[in-house]
């Protein structure tokens, strides 16, 4: 027997909210939110861990690391001499403290390919950054989007060797419910 969930949707607009709300944050209308029922979608079985897949620490081969540098020393540094391909880093700090303009940097002046994903800012936006930094554009590919699937099938068609999340709390996948930036099952 599947579950079911209660969605809220606002008769004048179509906003849609998982709880009620008196008001409408879209259209501003009063008492114009009704009840939906939603089928919750049926979860994926668990995979189980492949024995082929857990290493051994001290087998494991780590001397033939492909780094990408970034041509800022400071920060090849801080990751260890460059990006490692498949890797992942976080860059956090204060709002306006230059984490968009230190990763527009660091693209510019590595030699890879690169797709800078913007969902706080329009591509203009980050135009003018970049001519205001006089990066190295050539290399650089834009998209402002927040929608996961978009993303991933810009990468596919881009084939970046580094990809930039600028800024990973907007992004969002369609098939779940829940708010931009939160973290989903």
């Amino acid at each position: 027997m599947s579950k079911h969930k209660i969605k809220y949707i606002c008769s004048n607009c179509g906003f849609e909210s998982l709880k009620w709300q008196g008001k409408c944050p879209h259209c501003e209308e009063w008492n114009t939110f009704s009840e939906e029922f939603v089928e919750a979608k049926k979860l994926p079985k668990k995979q189980k861990v492949k024995e082929e897949n857990i290493y051994k620490l001290s087998e494991v081969n780590s001397h033939d690391d492909i780094r990408i540098t970034t041509g800022i020393a400071e920060f090849d540094r801080v990751l260890g001499g460059g990006l490692i391909l498949g890797s992942v880093v976080l860059v956090g700090g204060d709002p306006g403290i230059g984490k968009s303009t230190l990763v527009m940097q660091a693209a510019s002046s590595t030699k890879a390919k690169v797709l800078y994903v913007t969902g706080e800012e329009s591509v203009k936006q980050i135009n003018l950054r970049a001519k205001r930094l006089k990066v190295n554009e050539e290399n650089i590919f834009i998209l402002s989007e927040t929608d996961v699937d978009i993303i991933t099938s810009a990468i596919d068609k881009v084939k970046p060797e580094v990809v930039i999340i600028d800024s990973i709390q907007t992004m969002q996948k369609p098939d779940f419910e829940n708010a931009p930036g939160t973290v989903t099952k």
